[in-house]
């Protein structure tokens, strides 16, 4: 009898279409478990005594804290660790890690920890971070700095390739509840250019070149995320405290 008269009679596939289907299956749990462990990889935090995570280069200097002026800073002046970012807004890498930011701020900043400064580094080849930094700056002259910060990233793929952009953050402050004429004669003034264009001077001057580069102290993390993040800020913790 024939395959296809077979087939056609019994309702069964033929052997050589059936033994593809375990092949199939291996190959999507395969793909699944990848897709699994990368995110695992990248948000557990290891030990804080693991001999896997970052330290300073040897005979590094501490960070120059005079530098700090020129960034955005949250936390207070004597926390024993300070966890810095050079960032672009619409980066979408610094928009994966800024959850981390956040759940760092709410853990340890608030608890008087750690100090967070938030360096502006935008990139030239995107058109708008430049005024989402500006737009930042913007907010922080109502108080709003990390509020829009916070909503700049949550909302990155919706103005990232605006021809407005000012517009949509005019719309993000009034949602936060800014002074809307305000906020937009400090944006098309341009109050802010030369404060965004010092924090980029000092990402030249310490040769960061990429986004996100966060530093806990003079510690360059390689892997930025909430769990070599949070393992790195409690390593210094420990010491801090002998």
């Amino acid at each position: 009898m024939g395959e296809a008269n077979r087939r056609k009679q019994t309702g069964a596939p033929s052997p050589k279409a059936s033994s593809r289907k375990p092949l199939v299956i291996g190959v999507s749990v395969l793909i699944l478990a990848s897709i699994i462990l990368g995110v695992f990889f990248l948000t557990a935090a290891p030990k804080p005594t693991s001999g896997e995570l970052p330290v300073a280069v040897p005979g590094a200097e501490a960070f120059p804290v005079e530098l700090d002026q020129y960034g955005v800073s949250v936390g207070a002046e004597d926390a024993p660790v300070v966890v810095r970012e050079f960032a672009d807004f619409q980066c979408p890498a610094c928009g994966a890690f800024a959850k981390a930011s956040k759940r760092l701020k709410r853990e340890y900043v608030d608890a008087g920890k750690v100090r967070f400064v938030y360096f502006e580094l935008p990139l030239r080849q995107h058109q708008n971070a430049f005024p989402a930094a500006q737009a930042a700056r913007c907010a922080g002259d109502q108080g709003a700095y990390w509020d829009m910060h916070d909503r700049l990233y949550d909302s990155q793929s919706e103005w990232s390739g605006s021809n407005d952009p000012t517009a949509t953050f005019t719309r993000y402050g009034n949602e936060i509840g800014l002074e809307e004429r305000r906020f937009r004669l400090c944006m098309t003034s341009e109050l802010h250019r030369e404060a965004v264009e010092d924090s980029r001077r000092v990402a030249m001057q310490l040769q960061v070149t990429s986004t996100p580069t966060v530093l806990v102290d003079n510690i360059r993390l390689t892997r930025p995320g909430w769990g070599q993040l949070s393992a790195v800020v409690e390593r210094e913790l420990s010491r801090t405290n002998k």
